[in-house]
């Protein structure tokens, strides 16, 4: 049973009309939802608004207080590309919250997986800083809450621009081991190849840095030949996605060239590295509607431990990538003396 949270609420975080990171954007995936022909298979799950102390595992109170006071004058920009509205602040607190319902529903066994349609997004967001449409770090948020009960926790974000908040936030942390795929070079500029983490936190940081037209085959090959046996070795206990659908060719602000027919391949080697019904997915950046409707449909399923969903478009491959994946994979062998 997936455990799917799409609630209208979301909506209610408006950043200005020229936005693309809009409310229509969860329109898109409540489509993508219905046309997955998950009926039977999914339950909805209702979220709830983070407490000021779950935040505080990860956000500092200053920066708690900053977006609290901005809420209060009426919304207002945080940095060139994020901004609140009048309902942005109460929507971040119940997008932060959503992954904690998901864990309390998985503990009681209401599910085998779920899947967060929140906004706005979260894996752009420091400790300390709003960036990339991003408020708090929702993934980070739900990874802190389980590593504070003794948890080993994998991110794995496939969204085209790298998760700078989310490494920034774990970059020392040995508990949670953040892998992410991107386009390089790309906003924000962060996730080099050799970026493994810092201090207690070394080795558990991986990169796989790919060029505008990459195509899923280099997503595969970076999961099988990299990323699968860091996870084995490191053993998680949950494993939280980062899914960001603007990989997807059609998608404005990249270059990458996915299909929605990538996306279920993708995910279901992803969850492979998860324990049984120990799997959150949480929504982060597609920004063409069309793309972001079918990509969603297209993956629903596997989340369900189905087949790929109904896609209009099939798998890619023969782009640009492979040097780079063999970079991450010599890096990683020379780390681990393979």
């Amino acid at each position: 049973m997936l455990l799917v949270v799409a609630d209208p609420r979301f909506e209610d975080h408006r950043p200005g009309p020229r936005n693309p990171e809009r409310p229509a954007r969860l329109g898109a995936v409540r489509a993508g939802i219905e046309a997955s022909g998950l009926v039977e298979a999914r339950r909805v799950l209702d979220p709830r608004e983070a407490t000021r102390d779950e935040l505080l595992r990860v956000h500092p109170a200053a920066h708690l207080d900053r977006l609290a006071a901005l809420d209060a004058g009426g919304g207002g920009r945080c940095d060139p590309d994020t901004s609140m509205g009048p309902d942005s602040w109460a929507t971040a607190r119940l997008a932060a919250g959503a992954g904690l319902a998901a864990i309390e529903a998985l503990d009681a066994g209401r599910g085998t997986g779920a899947f967060l349609a929140i906004r706005p997004p979260g894996h752009h967001a420091t400790a300390d800083r709003p960036m990339g449409f991003c408020l708090l770090n929702n993934v980070a948020i739900t990874a802190a809450a389980l590593v504070a009960r003794g948890e080993r926790v994998l991110v794995v974000d496939f969204d085209a621009h790298h998760g700078n908040g989310t490494q920034d936030i774990f970059l020392e942390d040995p508990r949670v081991l953040y892998v992410s795929f991107h386009e390089w070079p790309l906003y924000p500029g962060t996730g080099r190849h050799d970026e493994v983490g810092v201090g207690a936190g070394e080795g558990t940081t991986l990169n796989i840095p790919l060029p505008a037209g990459a195509t899923g085959d280099h997503y595969l090959a970076g999961l099988d030949r990299v990323v699968a046996p860091v996870a084995a070795a490191f053993a998680p206990d949950w494993v939280l996605l980062s899914a960001g659908f603007d990989a997807h060719r059609a998608d404005p602000l990249t270059g990458l060239g996915l299909s929605a027919g990538d996306y279920p391949l993708i995910t279901s080697r992803i969850l492979a590295l998860a324990p049984p019904g120990r799997a959150i997915t949480f929504l982060e950046g597609g920004y063409d509607l069309d793309a972001l409707r079918d990509s969603v449909a297209a993956t629903l399923p596997v989340l369900v431990g189905a087949g790929p969903g109904p896609a209009t478009e099939a798998p890619t491959a023969g782009g640009p990538g492979d040097r780079m994946v063999d970079a991450a994979e010599a890096l990683w062998r020379a780390r681990t003396g393979d």
